[in-house]
């Protein structure tokens, strides 16, 4: 089992960027499949990007494809979610989740996969 700590959410204007943070308690985080989700108000959890354990691996949801990026430094024992051109619909609270595994399927999308979480961060883009 995996901690899982986000960072860096915010208030931002339209068009604006904001980059997220996971800090993992695991030393060997290179054994984790590593994924972002968002929940807004009323809504269901949703897949936001995931990165299988290689890294060779990256997945988007088509609403931040082109505008978000997924990045891990396994040394630092960190995965980041850098978010570009945000709009008022990416406005939810994003998670951080963690799946000790060597699959780099579209499972990885799936939250049902994933065993450890954050407590999220809130992100809130003001139009």
């Amino acid at each position: 089992q995996v901690q899982l700590v986000e960072s860096g959410g915010g208030l931002v204007q339209t068009g604006g960027s904001l980059r997220l943070s996971c800090a993992a308690s695991s030393r060997t985080l290179s054994s984790y499949a590593m994924a972002w989700f968002s929940q807004a108000p009323g809504k269901e959890r949703e897949f936001v990007a995931a990165m299988s354990r290689s890294g060779r691996t990256t997945y988007y949801a088509d609403s931040v494809k082109g505008r978000f990026t997924i990045s891990r430094d396994n040394a630092e024992n960190t995965v980041y979610l850098q978010m570009n051109s945000l709009k008022p619909e990416d406005t939810a609270v994003y998670y951080c989740a963690a799946r000790m595994t060597s699959a780099w399927d579209t499972s990885l999308r799936n939250s049902y996969n994933y065993n450890d979480w954050g407590q999220g961060t809130q992100v809130t883009v003001s139009s």
